[in-house]
């Protein structure tokens, strides 16, 4: 983006994404699927391709192509850094990062120090980090990768939004009801993480048990085994919701409420794909004016994601 003089112009700070996930010659998934939904809530987004590959990973004859390590992903971003494109000078920096498939481990511990230089730049930069490991039951990248997102990358994520087996993979809890769900985004919180969006999970049963201080008890059973849930939990510590009273001691990292929904839409036939890397795109759009607005954000989504998926089986 550049006027006739060559300098450039981008959007105020809330308004640019620097998007770094998968990019694919056919199909929609990735950066594919994300960038142009978020040019249409008005973002301009700045786009780093982690992998190149022929079409997506759930082909039965595999893929073609290329995965990104983490020096090239450096050499990227300094360049960036050195004609501005980072800082902004101040109005335009970016403001939000969002991230999804990473191929590699080198790429992944990269990000981390891409995320805290532009949150260096920018205190106020959101991160909402996709983190992509796979499916019912399958792993899609290196499973060494699940190691360094919860280590490394999730204390910094301030939103994030797996699919269920992502976040069993994550947390070891394996999530057969709410109660399971309430006890595994409570890990995610204590790992740093203030939004969690659980993007699609099933409960075969309505059992479990519940070890998560301040998790709502208020179980809600889907209203069919045709349903698919959202599961959305935001962390406020006192310090966020009463800012005229002052803390004491360790009161700001024990007291907090979580607030948590749950949404359900029907199934539908098929397999769909792209459609979490939609999910965050969407989410991280929707509130990232508003970041307490969760619940609204949340119906938004569901809807959305329910008609995309329906014009796909036209």
């Amino acid at each position: 983006n550049s006027n006739s003089s060559g300098d450039s112009i981008v959007a105020e700070g809330n308004k640019r994404v620097l998007s770094i996930q998968s990019h694919v010659v056919s199909g929609y998934v990735g950066n594919k699927a994300a960038v142009f939904p978020l040019q249409l809530l008005g973002y301009d987004v700045d786009v780093i391709n982690s992998v190149q590959f022929s079409n997506h990973t759930g082909y039965p004859f595999g893929w073609e192509g290329e995965v990104l390590d983490g020096s090239m992903l450096g050499t990227l971003v300094d360049g960036m850094e050195n004609n501005g494109l980072l800082s902004g000078d101040g109005s335009g920096g970016i403001g939000n990062i969002l991230t999804g498939y990473i191929g590699s481990e080198s790429f992944l511990r990269v990000v981390v120090s891409v995320v805290n230089k532009l949150k260096g730049y920018n205190s106020k930069c959101r991160y909402v980090c996709d983190p992509v490991l796979g499916d019912m039951g399958k792993f899609y990248v290196p499973e060494g990768l699940v190691d360094i997102y919860r280590r490394d990358v999730l204390p910094l994520a301030d939103v994030i939004t797996p699919n269920q087996f992502e976040v069993e993979q994550l947390t070891g809890i394996s999530i057969l009801s709410i109660r399971d769900a309430q006890r595994a985004c409570c890990v995610l919180h204590d790992l740093g993480v203030s939004v969690v969006l659980i993007t699609s999970i099933v409960f075969p049963n309505n059992g479990g048990s519940n070890d998560c201080d301040n998790a709502s008890t208020d179980l809600l059973m889907p209203p069919s085994n045709d349903s698919i849930g959202m599961f959305a939990s935001q962390r406020q510590y006192r310090s966020q919701r009463d800012s005229n009273q002052p803390l004491v001691g360790e009161q700001s990292k024990t007291e907090y409420t979580d607030e948590q929904y749950i949404l359900y839409t029907p199934k539908l036939a098929g397999q769909f794909t792209g459609t979490g890397d939609v999910c965050a795109a969407l989410f991280l759009g929707w509130t990232a004016d508003n970041e307490n607005d969760k619940k609204n954000g949340d119906s938004s989504l569901a809807v959305a994601l329910e008609k995309l998926a329906g014009k796909l089986l036209l």
